[in-house]
């Protein structure tokens, strides 16, 4: 196992100002960093500012009188960025006095934007470009940097040359940012993704994955496990020890995994209505190698939504009986997501993202890897700029960041069909979606349901996928996790930093449930472990191998299509 190092933060932290939702991340990436700058809004505030030459001119006038007291050295300290950790930013007057200027400048800057006193929309659009302008000019971007200096002198130069090699290599092809993991540590098959199983069905879309038991008895119940679309399936299992289907498995439960194929552009019209017959088919299968009338059903984010429409379908046609839990890990079911994300979603740039994914046929994985970098530059751009050019240093072995880069393309039916879903909001309402002709209603959907959100989530807001517990029929716990978007999953009982919250009941007000809940420490895979077993029947003699008659194993794990670039 690779561990992170303590300066590598993959999730952002509780605090992070700005979020971009599912749906806007997909319309952002689609249409190009380039409609995303809000010219009109930027005109609009430089219109307010001529227009209010008073205010405006205090303004400047404070920010003279800040520099002035910066440049004779009497301004308090500015505030702390590990950004700056370097003594010499503190310690050298100039160092200090330029990093003072910088602060002082952002945030006369937000002060501006205030009096402008533009609408929400406007404002949020600008709060965003106006600190990622700020982050791109912070100090400790310059070859100036006196870490860098240091690094420069000790290698010789040497430093200098690699930082440069490095900067040609991440520019030369998508996603043109800096790379953030040392990709030389890790293979697919090796290192990643080696619980040991057996493909048993492969289709167009899809490859399922059987694992092989490690008890001698397992639940009689089998458990199919949907990831996103949007990357590999191998974040349920990222490394030994750290991943969630290694230990499902050593906890006794017949787990079955689905890897979708990356598609191209030959897979354009797949959209929602065929990734649901694709997870209703991997139902069939587990329940047909395994015996049980039933399957227990994981999804993750995107993939919890396609699991979750398939449940609603199988329940609307009489069939409901096949599912018998339904786990969804940082899923959004119910997509009005308050903040950045509603002020940024764009009825014009979805039509115009919609319209671009469908002449290439894809959406391009590289482009949402830039998106998803540029909402958080100080962690996700500028951190390996420093690292990998100003130092000339390759950036660190760390499966989780590796897994982010290893990123798919989503066909141009389901980039249209999730925009869709979003922008109208239709699972909140019964047979707004119609699956295969058939009106979906979430609340049809009466078995268990586990749900998962994360406090430090960017993608998919805790509060909103709380309200999923409000939506579905049956009886639905709750977790929260202290963890961001992807480390909810990559959350084993040994992390110590690990906590969450949970409560039996599961009122309609997401802080009445947080007023309740009961805090644990550690994980909780332990707690989602007893909960499944409570609903996965009676332990029965393991499998002694993959498949069977009508699924013979095709090939072992991790498969075929989770190599496909």
């Amino acid at each position: 196992m690779v561990n992170a190092p303590d300066h590598v933060d993959p999730e952002p932290s509780p605090a992070l100002e700005h979020s971009l939702a599912l749906d806007v991340m997909l319309i952002r990436a689609a249409v190009g960093a380039g409609r995303s700058v809000p010219a009109p809004e930027i005109l609009s505030w430089g219109g307010q500012l001529v227009r209010r030459p008073r205010a405006t001119g205090r303004r400047l006038a404070d920010l003279a009188r800040d520099a002035g007291r910066i440049g004779l050295g009497t301004a308090p300290p500015a505030p702390a960025d590990r950004r700056f950790s370097d003594r010499a930013w503190s310690s050298n007057g100039a160092y200090r006095r330029w990093v003072q200027l910088h602060h002082a400048t952002h945030r006369t800057a937000h002060r501006l934007l205030e009096d402008a006193a533009l609408d929400d929309r406007a404002t949020e659009k600008l709060s965003l470009l106006v600190d990622n302008v700020a982050s791109a000019l912070a100090p400790s971007n310059s070859p100036l940097n006196p870490a860098a200096i240091k690094e420069a002198l000790d290698t010789g130069g040497a430093s200098i040359l690699r930082g440069l090699r490095n900067f040609v290599e991440d520019m030369s092809s998508a996603p043109r940012i800096p790379m953030m993991v040392d990709r030389s540590a890790f293979e697919v098959g090796r290192n990643l993704a080696v619980t040991p199983g057996h493909v048993v069905r492969r289709t167009e879309l899809y490859e399922l994955i059987q694992y092989g038991a490690s008890t001698e008895r397992v639940y009689a119940t089998p458990l199919l496990m949907v990831p996103p679309t949007i990357n590999k399936y191998y974040a349920l299992d990222l490394a030994p020890g750290r991943s969630v289907i290694e230990y499902l498995v050593a906890a006794g439960f017949q787990v079955f995994a689905v890897s979708w194929r990356n598609p191209t552009s030959r897979h354009a019209a797949l959209g929602l209505d065929a990734y649901v017959e694709a997870v209703i088919d991997a139902l069939g299968t587990t329940r047909a190698i395994s015996g049980s009338s039933s399957t227990s059903a994981w999804g993750t984010c995107s993939g919890g939504i396609i699991t979750a429409v398939a449940a609603a379908y199988l329940a609307a046609k009489g069939r409901g009986g096949e599912v018998e839990t339904l786990t969804l890990p940082v899923t959004l079911l119910d997509q009005q997501v308050e903040g950045s994300s509603r002020v940024l979603l764009d009825a014009d740039l979805a039509g115009l993202a919609t319209t671009r994914s469908a002449r290439k046929g894809y959406l391009d994985g590289a482009a949402l890897s830039e998106v998803f970098a540029w909402l958080r530059p100080d962690d996700l751009v500028w951190r390996y700029w420093v690292n990998n050019y100003l130092m000339g240093r390759r950036p660190p072995a760390f499966d989780l960041l590796y897994w982010n880069a290893d990123s798919t393309r989503m066909p141009a039916a389901l980039h249209r069909d999730f925009i869709d879903l979003a922008l109208h909001n239709r699972l909140v309402e019964a047979g707004s979606l119609r699956c295969q002709g058939t009106p979906i209603d979430l609340g049809q959907v009466t078995v268990d349901a586990f749900v998962i959100g994360a406090a430090a989530d960017h993608i998919t807001p805790w509060q909103s996928c709380y309200r999923s517990t409000q939506l579905l029929g049956g009886k639905t716990e709750f977790v929260l996790s202290n963890s961001g978007h992807v480390a909810a999953l990559v959350n084993p009982p040994d992390n110590p930093k690990a906590q969450y919250e949970r409560a039996v009941d599961t009122p309609a007000d997401p802080d009445a449930f947080r007023a309740s809940a009961e805090h644990h420490t550690g994980s909780w895979w332990p707690a989602y472990s007893a909960w499944l077993t409570a609903r996965s029947g009676d332990l029965v003699p393991a499998p002694q191998q993959a498949g069977d008659p009508d699924h013979p194993p095709l090939c072992a794990a991790p498969g075929t299509y989770v190599h496909e670039k």
